[in-house]
């Protein structure tokens, strides 16, 4: 099997994936003895995700090759199939991959006979990280429906937003999104910032795509923070059980302010740490997958 996006799941399929990865979290083991190799293939620069999913191999019990782009091939011009393809044919077991092209995966089905699990592609799909997003929600509430998130900053440009717009409407929680008007997405939901703020049982943050903006990015990051960031103020006014997320990495003093990062309320690491039990369960679904 392979796993691009998580509209190919079920509701069902989804908290089976969440049970496992909270097993995971308790102190179960999965031992492939060295037995599977898994390949990170990353054609975007990453730190969370690229090692918690070689953690995640390393606890299962699996080797690892993590791919380096910049002494590779590709910039001999060997495409995306050919790159995966190698690693197919030297006997990998599953290929994890990020790249910048939205539906990159489209190239591969049908012709790569090894699982495919997306690290991200593009501004489309992040899987994982909404599957550790959800994790520590339910973690803390107990379950999704009926649950306030607002979604704030780069909405057009974020696959955390638009993975996680999806999947938590399915899972019953009412999802809003804020930030710049110049990245709106269409059709999701946008309030104002410091109005849904007190009504809010979770606070979600997003990066500061500066990458990606191609000079569409109006505000200056002082400005942005002032209009759009989370400081002491505004976590005063949120209730008192919400809690603050961030895929990051995060822009000190731009979304966040240096002395939330870790506040009470953050669950930032929580996120990371949790990241890592998800992806297990991925890999085991993956590689145990016959």
């Amino acid at each position: 099997m392979n796993i691009f996006t998580l509209n190919d799941f079920s509701t069902t399929d989804i908290n089976s994936i969440l049970d496992e990865a909270e097993e995971f979290k308790a102190g179960k083991k999965v031992d492939f003895k060295g037995k599977k190799v898994v390949a990170n293939l990353f054609f975007e620069p990453s730190t969370r995700t690229h090692y918690s999913f070689d953690k995640a191999a390393y606890n299962l019990g699996c080797r690892t090759q993590n791919f380096d782009t910049t002494n590779s091939s590709i910039q001999k011009g060997e495409t995306l199939y050919d790159t995966v393809k190698f690693f197919e044919s030297i006997g990998c077991d599953a290929v994890v991959i990020r790249h910048p092209k939205e539906n990159y995966y489209q190239d591969l089905v049908g012709k790569i006979k090894i699982p495919l699990v997306s690290g991200g592609d593009g501004t489309g799909n992040h899987p994982s990280q909404s599957l550790l997003d959800l994790m520590t929600i339910r973690e803390e509430f107990g379950h999704f429906d009926g649950l306030k998130i607002v979604i704030v900053g780069d909405i057009v440009h974020s696959r955390v937003a638009h993975s996680n717009y999806e999947i938590m409407k399915r899972l019953g929680m009412e999802v809003y999104t804020s930030g710049p008007r110049e990245f709106e997405e269409p059709g999701y939901n946008y309030v104002d910032f410091d109005t849904i703020l007190p009504e809010a049982d979770i606070i979600m943050l997003l990066r500061v795509q500066h990458e990606r903006h191609h000079d569409l990015m109006k505000l200056t990051t002082d400005e942005y923070h002032r209009l759009y960031g989370l400081n002491q103020e505004r976590v005063n006014k949120m209730k008192e059980r919400a809690i603050i997320m961030h895929p990051a990495p995060f822009n000190r003093n731009v979304e966040i302010a240096d002395d939330i990062v870790e506040c009470k309320q953050s669950r930032i690491f929580k996120q990371m740490a949790n990241g890592v039990f998800v992806r297990m369960a991925l890999l085991n679904r993956v590689l145990s997958d016959d």
